[in-house]
């Protein structure tokens, strides 16, 4: 399946410039570098005087995006970093930067990912099943399916992807497994959907192996610990009127999001910019469809 050369649009870029605040001498952190759309942007309006640090857990589209980035010539001062965002306290000491002005992390998948054998993220095509974002990362999701407990294995559907059918998911992949190991995304796509009782009228508008390949790509990765780690380490890093924007892609991040900054603001340590989180305007959906669950949250330091 082909792909775009650069294989993601910065989701809700104009808004994230405008709500961190972004201008000339200021430093920035990208925590989700991605293929370097934000990253450029922002690059462009730091100046000559300003800093950014970009870091990515992915290898691959680090050095892609550093070639786009020395392409687009900008004045500013930018530096590339290995590492997963849970990590930032460590990518600043390396830095020799304490506090920054504003930190971004795009917690969405780029398109290239989705459809690069060598993730295994997709049942679009038959793929390894692996979903390592980081090839640092232990386990796999062929050895999350092939190994863990029954119940744990329901546990993970329902509570990082609200999957209604977990236990019947759960019971399908163990009796397989027991004839022979699950290593396709397609075989198991095959296994989730034998599982799910089929309704009747319309069909689903999503595959109902959705949830399923969602929360085990959550699981492999510690999406929900890295976010928290994240939220948890920002504020320490922050000037006076810095600010952490979060931009998320499906209900149980965003739910961690808001609550996290609920709970900043009422210790006084945060103040909410975005009272009900910022969506793609139809403009931009018309351009980029896959940014229609896109939901932006900002906060500033008090």
């Amino acid at each position: 399946m082909s792909v775009e050369p650069v294989g993601h649009d910065p989701v809700l870029l104009t808004e994230c410039l405008d709500l961190l605040a972004v201008g000339p001498g200021k430093t920035i952190v990208d925590c989700t570098l991605g293929r370097g759309g934000h990253s450029i942007a922002i690059a462009k309006a730091l100046g000559p005087t300003g800093t950014l640090l970009s870091l990515d857990a992915d290898p691959r589209n680090l050095a892609f995006a550093d070639q786009r980035i020395k392409a687009s010539s900008s004045p500013a001062t930018v530096r590339l970093f290995h590492a997963n965002f849970s990590e930032l306290k460590d990518v600043l000491a390396t830095a020799g930067i304490s506090k920054v002005d504003g930190i971004l992390a795009d917690l969405g998948i780029s398109t290239n990912q989705l459809f690069d054998d060598a993730y295994g993220l997709s049942f679009a095509a038959a793929m390894p099943l692996d979903m390592r974002i980081d090839p640092r990362t232990r386990p796999s999701a062929a050895d999350v399916v092939n190994t863990m407990r029954e119940e744990d294995l329901a546990n993970v559907l329902y509570e990082l992807a609200d999957e209604r059918y977990s236990r019947r998911i759960a019971r399908k992949i163990v009796e397989a497994r027991r004839i022979s190991p699950i290593t396709t995304t397609d075989r198991l796509a095959d296994l989730v959907r034998t599982a799910i009782p089929k309704r009747r009228g319309a069909p689903e508008r999503i595959d109902p192996a959705t949830r399923t390949f969602l929360a085990l790509r959550m699981h492999v990765n510690a999406e929900l610990h890295n976010l928290q780690t994240l939220m948890n380490v920002a504020p320490n890093h922050l000037n006076p009127s810095g600010r952490l924007a979060i931009i998320s892609f499906q209900s149980t991040e965003d739910r961690l999001v808001k609550q996290q900054f609920r709970q900043m603001e009422s210790v006084g340590l945060f103040s909410i910019i975005t009272k009900k989180p910022i969506s793609p305007s139809d403009t931009e959906l018309a351009v980029n469809p896959r940014s229609r669950s896109a939901k932006l949250r900002v906060a500033m330091k008090s």
